[in-house]
Order: C-alpha cells, then sequence, then structure tokens
C-alpha cells in the first residue's frame, strides 16, 4: 500500500506521532531495506485482565503487523516489581514474583485475540534488566536528571504536596525506556499519560548509541462511570474475555456522551460509519439505538456476528419485553456473604426501613431476576448479573 494511505490507517485514533514526519521515515527505510519495523508496547502486570482501553494500543499494534511490521510486546516483570508511578497520588505496592508470573499467563491468552502470534515477540524485560550491575544501573541513572524527573506533573504534584516520593519510583521510566534500547524499538505506542516515559526512550536510545524510537500516543478511554479513564482498579472496565451478554449490558450503561468515542477508539468502524453515527445522534436518534450499534460491533470484534445478535436478542429479551430500563444502578456485594433480604433492600437505598421491605415482600411487591420474594426472611446469596426490583420503578444490578 502506498506509504501515505499506511500512515493515515496508522495514524487513526492517534494523540501524538512524534517527531514530525518520523513515521513516513521509518516506513519509507523499512519498504526500502524490505525490513520490518519493530513496534515496541509494554505491558505492566499489575493485573489480569485485557480491558477495551488497553485494548486501543494493542489493536494499533495489529494494524502495523497487518502492514508487515513485528509486533514487540514486552511484559513487565521486572519494572512491575517496581510499579509505575503514573498518575498515582501515593507509592505504588510492589508486585511479589509469583503475582507477576500468573497476571503474565494470563494476558498471554488474551492478548492473541488481537494480535497474530507469528508476527510477535514477547519479551519479558527482566531478561536483560536482571542482568544489570550496579555500575550499569549509575550509569543508566546518569542519562537522566532530577529536574526533569520532576517535570512529571505527577511527581511535581506530590513533591510539591509534600506527598512522599521513593527513589525506586524515579526508577520505573528509566528501566521502561532501556527496554527500548535492549529490543531496538523503531517505534513505542502507549496511551497519552506515558508520553513522558516514551520520550524517555528515545533520549535513553540516543545515549546508548541507539537510533531513536518514534512515539506514537492513544488517547486515554473513560470507563463505565464516564470520568475515570477504564481502569481494574476503578472495576469500570469492559474485559475482552467477558461473555457477549456482559458485553452488551455493560456497553448499553455507557453515559451517551462516550458513544462516538467508543465507536472510534474500541471498534473497528470507518470515520464514515462513525460520522453517520453523529448525524443520526444530532438529527435526534434515540442513543439506544447507536449503543445497540456499539455494543454489537464491539462483541463482533472478540467474538462473532453471530453471538452478537444473540446478544441483542438476549437483551431485549430481558429489559425490553419485561419492561426494565436500559440502564440500571449497579451495586457491588460480596459473593461470598448471605445477605438477609429486609436488610439489603434498606442497605441499598430501595426501601427506608425494615419493615417497609417486609412490607413489600409480603405484597409481591420485590423481585429477583423478575421472579417475586414472598419470604421477609428470605437469605439472599448475591451472583454477578442479579437485578433486584422493588414495585415497579426502583432497580439495581449486582457486581
Amino acid at each position: 500500500m502506498d506509504i501515505q494511505k499506511q500512515i493515515e490507517i496508522l495514524s487513526k485514533g492517534t494523540v501524538d506521532v512524534l517527531p514530525e514526519n518520523g513515521l513516513k521515515e521509518k516506513l519509507e527505510k523499512s519498504q526500502k531495506e524490505n525490513k520490518p519495523l519493530r513496534v515496541k508496547l509494554g505491558i505492566d502486570a499489575s493485573g489480569p485482565d485485557i480491558h477495551l482501553g488497553f485494548a486501543i494500543p494493542l489493536r494499533k499494534l495489529r494494524a502495523f503487523q497487518d502492514f508487515g511490521h513485528k509486533a514487540v510486546l514486552i511484559f513487565g516483570d521486572f519494572t512491575g516489581k517496581i510499579g509505575d508511578p503514573t498518575g498515582k497520588n501515593k507509592t505504588r505496592p510492589q508486585l511479589t514474583d509469583d503475582e507477576v508470573k500468573k497476571n503474565l499467563e494470563n494476558y498471554k491468552d488474551q492478548v492473541f485475540r488481537i494480535l497474530k502470534e507469528n508476527m510477535t515477540e514477547i519479551r519479558l524485560n527482566g531478561e536483560w534488566s536482571d542482568a544489570l550491575k550496579p555500575t550499569d544501573i549509575v550509569n543508566l541513572t546518569s542519562k537522566f536528571t532530577v529536574a526533569r524527573m520532576l517535570e512529571r506533573d505527577y511527581f511535581f504534584e506530590r513533591y510539591k504536596s509534600g506527598v512522599p516520593i521513593s527513589i525506586h519510583e524515579f526508577l520505573y521510566p528509566l528501566f521502561q525506556a532501556y527496554d527500548s534500547v535492549a529490543v531496538k524499538a523503531d517505534i513505542e505506542l502507549g496511551g497519552t499519560d506515558q508520553k513522558f516515559n516514551l520520550l524517555l526512550g528515545r533520549e535513553i536510545q540516543e545515549a546508548y548509541g541507539v537510533e531513536p524510537q518514534i512515539i506514537m500516543t492513544m488517547p486515554l478511554l473513560e470507563g463505565l462511570d464516564g470520568t475515570r479513564k477504564m481502569s481494574k482498579s476503578y472495576g469500570n472496565y469492559i474485559a475482552i474475555t467477558e461473555s457477549p451478554k456482559e458485553m452488551f449490558g455493560k456497553t448499553m450503561s455507557i453515559p451517551d456522551g462516550l458513544i462516538l468515542k467508543y465507536m472510534t477508539l474500541a471498534t473497528n468502524m470507518s470515520a464514515e460509519e462513525v460520522k453517520r453515527a453523529e448525524e443520526s445522534l444530532k438529527a435526534g436518534d434515540n442513543p439506544r439505538n447507536m449503543k445497540v450499534l456499539l455494543a454489537k460491533k464491539i462483541i463482533s470484534l472478540y467474538h462473532s456476528d453471530i453471538l452478537a445478535e444473540e446478544a441483542e436478542a438476549e437483551f431485549n429479551r430481558i429489559f425490553k419485553e419485561k419492561g426494565l430500563p436500559d440502564e440500571i444502578e449497579e451495586k457491588s456485594l460480596d459473593k461470598s456473604r448471605e445477605y438477609k433480604l429486609t436488610a439489603l433492600l434498606k442497605e441499598l437505598n430501595l426501601v427506608e426501613s425494615s419493615s417497609e421491605a417486609s412490607r413489600l415482600i409480603k405484597q409481591g411487591g420485590v423481585k429477583i431476576n423478575q421472579k417475586a420474594v414472598t419470604d421477609f426472611n428470605f437469605s439472599y446469596k448475591p451472583e454477578s448479573g442479579d437485578i433486584l426490583q422493588v414495585g415497579k420503578k426502583k432497580f439495581v444490578k449486582i457486581i
């Protein structure tokens, strides 16, 4: 394909491509030398699930693979034990070897839902970082200053506020940058919150005599709450391994204002398709219809078109045909506990008192998954996805 057309496709949805014209030069050199580019993405080993937000750079990696380039996926077994301080207002807990190993094995099962396995090079950064001697580490730290490190907004804010910063937190971006030296990355991908680390990779590569990488940043995707970025820590995410039913239900719960952003970043919809959806919304189309389209596109990406259609039918059966609202407030309960239903309804603010709960239960006004509960001594053991209903208008979905 024409280089300019490749750049258009590879740049779609990005925030930064630096330096300017760098991607064009890399692609031209690759074509001239008939040598695939090495496109790096680091994976933090702190959690077990890949969600739609983290799938954004993974899908960008896949786009590079589709043009014949090599994905270099670096699992942070070494850096995971330091803990990425990005965006944290306190020192992050360090992972144990066992925690890192368990998370990495689970990640491997998920990334190949997106990437081509035969065009992916998987590396653990402990392979080279564990081998560094104290003198090597001192040499690495000499390449960057404390003043430059404090330019990072979250470090600066913590320093200004008197919140402790441990020395080891300064090492994380340096070791991440050294990864680019070790694997000779031509390009590195990451979220906008990783821009500093990615640019540092360029500087460290130059310091070690390696041709500096191009950096490409992608926007952060807000989670189901519509405010904070999608994160395992916040529990506001859609995992790529979730069932079609779960994906559909969660997608239908996103705020209306995020529909177009999800279409752009979390699906393979073209710019023209997203534009048509935008025009439909402006013309007064029900946002619910756009969410249905979005949910089916996401499910088709990670499951199949058939399962997407089945998920829509199931959602309509449960919600539309039985009079349930599209958006239901979610509440988190401990699945290992049993709850006395009368006390739980009060705790969830579905009733004002336990006596009101007892009265409504006796009258058949309390339902779990559309089935009335008539025993006011009933003990409830929660399951994710259960829907508690009081009267005709009060609903809570259990997670």
